[in-house]
């Protein structure tokens, strides 16, 4: 936020907080280990309120589940935004002080009544109206959103609405008060301190418009920076679409499985003149692959650190030696630098660790010797006798005001892209369950109790309407193709929406339905909407795979 992306509060402060939201978070069974904060803080006496179209097991937790529509989001944000304002609840001090662009957003707010709302997302206005007033009549209170809120077509501008709220109220840069978007893979917080991200260097530095950041990075690698970003993901694909990539190098990735509209993915990956793969495990990827390099496991087979979804960054150490050919990952980048004429030798993780804390301030005081002895800090970490930041922004109520001010974003509500029809007339979300992890690569290799394989899950009613069973295997088709899986009933699914999840690719390849239309600021994907149809196997199919 605000430059920086990482979270504003530190888990201490959610278990201490007086209300949380859980904003398209299902955290129960998403993020275990953070839930526990969150369970934590409800036995205080915290209020929890769960914003999700599903009534998951983590809104079963909640004071007050605002159930919404698919994609109406902002619409939500807004209406509560307007509750707030009309109650004089809005933080009209700290808006002065410490905010822009609050009367374009004042004014975009207005036209979100209750009944308006209501009729949009489909939560009752009272419960809006209930958990408006009680997050701006609290002391302390943290929004925390995951990928129910980001993966849409205009994710970001999503983030800008819950960002509103907290600018709003005064609930940013103090101790209990903040925003925590949860990072749902391990180190993914990590991957964005390090600069794997397109438009950032590692520490969050733009060096296209700050001089100083470029210089201090060509002196030290003794190079020259073009002053243009990157492509994010989705962009890559869309070059490789125009014949504008040729050969990828996929560290830890598997997009033949994991992108959007897999059809798609797959036949740009295939058409691919060379393409590298470096994991742990041959993935459907690495099976395309001209080259494959096996990496060894980060977690257990490699010295490093790792960041947290709090900005905590901690140690990893090694504890096997990687099998058979497998090599470190630092070993292997090094190796192929030599061989394209750049000599780094082998530098070991603390030394890679100590030029990094040269050239990121935020990390300057983390040496190697603080994370072990203090089990991880917080960063921003600027020296190594201060103690790290719990909570990020707490410049915005200094006097006068540390830096510029926080902007307020007024964004407009848009629907899903793709929405139901007469074709195609359930809406399907996609998301992620306990017992698995993403494409399955990892977790399928092991037995789980709670695992019970893919399904498409269905509400009661609907599976009464179609005359189906439960157990009863379907087909699932969208515009982009088909997929085959048994239907499981699930009371906490209002009618017309359908849910599966992307963790069994061997056995239902799921994003061979979702839509690839990607937020343009972020470069992410819809994967929570898109149309499907539900047919009796043995029906005619008009759906094709791409």
């Amino acid at each position: 936020m605000f430059g920086a992306g990482g979270g504003t509060t530190s888990y201490r402060e959610v278990e201490e907080t007086d209300v949380i939201f859980l904003w398209g978070a299902n955290a129960r069974e998403n993020h275990p280990i953070f839930f526990h904060h969150v369970l934590k803080a409800l036995h205080r006496g915290a209020k929890l309120f769960a914003v999700d179209p599903r009534r998951t097991v983590s809104a079963q937790w909640a004071d007050d589940w605002l159930g919404l529509h698919v994609g109406t989001d902002i619409a939500l944000a807004h209406a509560m935004a307007r509750v707030i304002i009309h109650a004089g609840l809005a933080n009209e001090d700290f808006i002065r002080r410490a905010t822009s662009g609050y009367e374009e957003y004042r004014q975009e707010v207005e036209q979100f009544t209750l009944d308006v709302a209501e009729r949009i997302t489909g939560v009752p206005a009272e419960v809006i109206e209930r958990a408006a007033l009680t997050y701006a009549r609290a002391g302390r209170a943290v929004i925390c959103w995951t990928l129910g809120i980001t993966e849409h077509h205009n994710g970001t501008d999503n983030v800008f609405a819950l960002i509103n709220l907290s600018l709003l109220t005064g609930h940013i840069g103090r101790y209990g008060s903040g925003l925590s978007p949860l990072r749902g893979q391990n180190n993914v917080q990590g991957g964005g301190d390090m600069g794997a991200i397109p438009n950032r260097l590692v520490g969050f530095q733009d060096w296209t418009t700050d001089p100083s950041v470029r210089q201090r990075f060509e002196t030290a690698w003794n190079t020259t920076l073009k002053p243009e970003y990157g492509k994010n993901l989705s962009e890559m694909f869309e070059a490789m679409d125009h014949g504008e990539i040729h050969a990828v190098y996929a560290i830890g990735e598997n997009p033949a499985r994991s992108e959007a509209d897999q059809g798609r993915a797959e036949r740009l990956i295939r058409g691919l003149d060379h393409l590298v793969v470096q994991d742990i495990f041959l993935t459907q990827t690495a099976e395309l692959a001209t080259v494959v390099l096996p990496a060894s496991a980060s977690w257990c087979e490699a010295e490093g650190t790792v960041t947290n979804s709090e900005r905590r960054v901690q140690r990893v150490r090694k504890a096997l030696e990687p099998p058979f050919d497998a090599r470190d990952d630092m070993w292997i980048i090094a190796e192929i630098a030599q061989r394209l004429g750049y000599h780094w030798g082998h530098p070991t993780a603390e030394e890679t660790w100590n030029e990094l804390r040269t050239l990121a301030p935020i990390f300057a005081g983390m040496s190697y010797r603080r994370l072990d002895n203090e089990g991880g800090l917080h960063w921003p970490c600027h020296d190594e006798n201060h103690p790290g930041e719990l909570f990020l922004h707490s410049r915005l109520w200094a006097e006068p005001r540390g830096g510029p001010p926080a902007p307020f974003h007024a964004v407009k509500h848009e629907m899903p892209v793709e929405m139901p029809d007469d074709e195609y007339p359930f809406q399907l979300t996609t998301g992620r369950r306990l017992d698995s992890y993403n494409t399955g690569v990892q977790s399928g290799g092991y037995t789980s109790p709670l695992r019970r394989g893919e399904s498409v899950d269905m509400s009661p009613e609907d599976v009464a309407r179609l005359g189906f069973t439960d157990g009863e295997r379907v087909r699932i088709s969208s515009r982009r193709g088909s997929v085959e899986a048994p239907i499981r009933i699930d009371r906490n699914l209002r009618p017309g929406l359908v849910f599966m999840t992307f963790h069994f690719q061997d056995d239902v390849r799921t994003n061979l339905l979702t839509i690839d239309a990607t937020d343009p600021k972020s470069g992410t994907a819809e994967f929570k909407a898109c149309a499907v149809r539900i047919d009796p196997l043995g029906a005619a199919v008009t759906a094709s795979i791409a």
